[in-house]
């Protein structure tokens, strides 16, 4: 049907319930035309684009617009068409995007892409309450907008909550790996906040006092007092439960009957004779164990995300007989955590140690700041300095990159160039017809003599 659109025509048109699809065309502006629909009418322009492809564009609907306001539309895209533009195009790259804005927001990302590869880390649950929890503001931002002076601004504002430089660094990194992680996807074109700095506090004297003991081996009169500490946190262990046992209590276990206590003793030796990280022996299972050939072999889990591959360590007959010992007081388990809670049976928490710890350093004398992560490196440090190469402490410590364990521990290496030379000298120089050589030759010209001779 063919007739001047107006208010008048477009209402009669539709006052005959013209079926879903029947168009009323403008006699005036070629294009233009009022379509019927099952959900009301439209007015629309038809077109062809450079390519040759018809097209339709929307310009209102019946109702929202009046028959000369789409007129005007109408006539201006005809006018992009003229200028070799596709208005259905532009509207749908802007829908686009839109739609692309909107997933590069923090939370869309979080919720969707990211949130999925956090879903397959051990910690990812942790990490994404993490951002949520110190960036919460910034959701509804997109990724690329974010600026410097506004990073370092939720830095002060978190100070000025009270929070620790360790706690704010922490949601930074987890920050930072998202928005890595964003730029790696092709989802931004860069990480905005590459290159940034928290700005980090100054040294308080405990902190000056204190900066360099966390990476240290533990000196020989300490190792004394670390299984004297053993010892200490055990005999009270049994001294509490001799008295439970005393006291109603007849039910528990006697404690005087087994080789430990509890598990923090096998624990802790777990750790001083392997150089494990915490997370590996929270995540060891009597699968990984075998005692006959006195190995383990389990995945890394700090490196799980990126080397599936169980990794063979040996371990020393020393290790091997406490596992034995707690393994048959465990009952012999063929499978499950060799360290379970006692509490769910289940993995250990990873603050499970920090009170054991704690007990065991004032039970044997060691130093309050003495970390627990020591004895990972008192592992590998004693290694190096009794002449272990760099790649196999690098093996044993299960450093994916031996540049790690040169950066840590390369400076603790016997200093063995002396040795080699001196050996050199004594292979290489012939025997000399005197029992007193003449070294004038070869000794260096003092300089009292120099000066004597003028020069």
């Amino acid at each position: 049907m063919q007739q001047k659109i107006t208010a008048r025509s477009a209402a009669k048109f539709l006052a005959d319930d013209p079926k879903p699809g029947a168009e009323l065309h403008d006699t005036d502006l070629p294009g233009f035309h009022l379509r019927a629909g099952s959900r009301g009418a439209s007015f629309r322009v038809r077109y062809r684009n450079d390519a040759g492809q018809r097209r339709a564009f929307t310009v209102g609907r019946y109702g929202a617009v009046t028959a000369e306001q789409a007129r005007q539309e109408a006539r201006a895209r005809l006018g992009e068409v003229a200028a070799g533009r596709d208005p259905s195009a532009m509207r749908e790259a802007a829908k686009l995007d839109a739609r692309r804005q909107q997933a590069q927001t923090l939370g869309a990302y979080l919720e969707g892409p990211y949130g999925a590869y956090l879903a397959r880390r051990k910690s990812g649950d942790q990490t994404k309450r993490m951002i949520k929890g110190h960036f919460g503001q910034w959701l509804s931002r997109p990724m690329q907008s974010l600026k410097k002076s506004e990073l370092l601004a939720w830095q002060a504002d978190k100070e000025a909550d009270g929070l620790q430089y360790p706690t704010i660094s922490r949601a930074w990194d987890a920050l930072r790996a998202m928005l890595n992680h964003a730029a790696s996807d092709g989802l931004i074109d860069a990480n905005p906040l590459a290159g940034v700095k928290l700005q980090k506090p100054a040294l308080t004297e405990q902190e000056l006092a204190s900066a360099g003991t966390a990476r240290r081996y533990l000196l020989d009169e300490e190792l004394s007092l670390l299984f004297k500490g053993l010892e200490g946190y055990q005999k009270k262990k049994r001294e509490q439960r001799r008295n439970s046992r005393a006291h109603g209590r007849a039910y528990l276990a006697d404690l005087d009957a087994v080789p430990y206590a509890d598990h923090v003793a096998p624990w802790v030796l777990a750790m001083f004779y392997t150089g494990f990280r915490p997370g590996d022996l929270f995540g060891l299972r009597w699968e990984h164990v075998n005692l006959r050939f006195k190995t383990i072999r389990k995945v890394i889990e700090k490196t799980a995300h990126h080397n599936q591959q169980p990794t063979l360590f040996p371990i020393s007959s020393a290790l091997a007989k406490v596992l034995a010992d707690w393994w048959k007081q465990c009952g012999k388990p063929g499978e499950g955590y060799v360290f379970p809670s006692e509490r769910t049976g289940g993995r250990l928490d990873k603050s499970a140690m920090r009170k054991p710890w704690a007990a065991i350093k004032k039970a044997g004398g060691l130093p309050d700041a003495l970390a627990l992560n020591s004895l990972r490196h008192n592992f590998a440090s004693r290694l190096v300095m009794d002449g272990v190469d760099l790649l196999t402490v690098s093996k044993l410590m299960g450093h994916t990159d031996i540049q790690t364990t040169i950066q840590h521990y390369a400076h603790l290496q016997p200093n063995r160039a002396r040795d080699v030379v001196d050996a050199f000298a004594s292979a290489s120089t012939p025997v000399a017809e005197s029992s007193d050589p003449d070294f004038s030759a070869v000794s260096p010209v003092s300089p009292v003599s120099a000066d004597a001779n003028g020069s």
